[in-house]
């Protein structure tokens, strides 16, 4: 049964991995077997993460992240002098840099199962650009998770904010970021998938996408176009291409994100806000999901367990969408 899941020798694209989701599946999909190219728009995200994963720290990446953390919390006199040292120090760490890089190029090229990319999933070129980096780097691409996401708080209604005061600008922002940001990479990296005639592509949807939430109307509408087109492209590549290409999709319950923070928890105390509360007394586990909690559907969808799935959205919410309330 094990082999069903392995990824070994399989090279797989994660966008927005710097994130605290998405760099989760990474790790998993390393884990696995899998080299990972670490897609993200802030390029030191996208690096930490690769370096986490090409150091060998997969299991202990999160004890690190909590050590470091408590570090910079304890000892701010220090990280003070280190910085001070760093910016008196710029001409000698220039050289230093340039050998780092001719160094860290020739490491990419052969032993690494992780690589650090830059790139906007909203920029067709960019992801040419990164496409060809991943293949000439780590030979080929079989599996695109489009994990690039996320809402805002200038597109989100509040009592100080109503509907019909939006901006267009922050409404079309997350529909562009959602759903222009799923169709783009499925086109460059899919593109790959069908020349060589196998591929999975997994997209991010969310539980918008089912029965869209209050305050959030440019996210759920991009949601649900995510979903949408999650079982249209797995219609039209099978149809079109290669049925052994397969497009799934994810849809999370509530996780607590960088994007969702300020609508779940009251940002000076911490605590649960009445919509916070809301949810989990909504959730049947009664808990917010934790990132680790997405890698095991995650790991079934791109592996060789699923290979007669496709076109499906799998919700992964604590029972959230099968609770009615009552």
């Amino acid at each position: 049964m094990e082999e069903k899941f392995d990824l070994t020798g399989k090279v797989a694209v994660v966008t927005g991995a710097g994130g605290v989701l998405c760099s989760e599946m990474a790790r998993a999909l390393a884990a696995a077997g899998a080299k990972v190219a670490v897609l993200d728009l802030m390029e030191d995200a996208a690096k930490r993460v690769a370096d986490e994963i090409n150091e060998g720290g997969i299991q202990n990446a999160e004890d690190r992240r909590q050590k470091a953390e408590e570090e910079r919390r304890d000892t701010p006199d220090r990280r003070q002098a280190l910085e001070d040292w760093r910016e008196g120090a710029e001409d000698r760490r220039e050289s230093i840099d340039d050998r780092r890089r001719i160094a860290e190029d020739r490491r990419q090229t052969t032993e690494d199962k992780a690589l650090a990319v830059k790139c906007s999933v909203l920029d067709k070129k960019q992801l040419e650009e990164a496409r060809e980096t991943i293949i000439g780097r780590l030979g080929r691409v079989d599996i695109l998770i489009n994990g690039a996401g996320g809402n805002k708080k200038e597109a989100t209604t509040s009592d100080s904010l109503t509907f019909f005061d939006l901006p267009m600008d922050a409404i079309r922002g997350v529909l562009d970021l959602n759903i222009i940001g799923t169709i783009l990479p499925s086109q460059v990296f899919g593109k790959a998938m069908a020349e060589q005639k196998q591929g999975v592509i997994l997209n991010i949807s969310s539980m918008n996408a089912f029965r869209p939430l209050t305050k959030i109307c440019g996210y759920s509408a991009a949601k649900a176009a995510v979903s949408n087109f999650t079982q249209w492209l797995a219609v039209h590549i099978c149809q079109n291409y290669s049925k052994d290409i397969r497009v799934n999709a994810i849809a999370p319950g509530f996780f607590l994100t960088e994007q969702n923070r300020f609508l779940l928890t009251d940002e000076k105390t911490g605590q649960l806000t009445p919509r916070g509360k809301t949810i989990i007394e909504h959730t049947p586990m009664g808990r917010f999901g934790q990132p680790n909690d997405l890698t095991g559907t995650m790991l079934w969808l791109v592996s060789d367990a699923a290979k007669f799935v496709t076109g499906i959205v799998v919700p992964v919410d604590g029972g959230f969408s099968a609770f009615s309330g009552v």
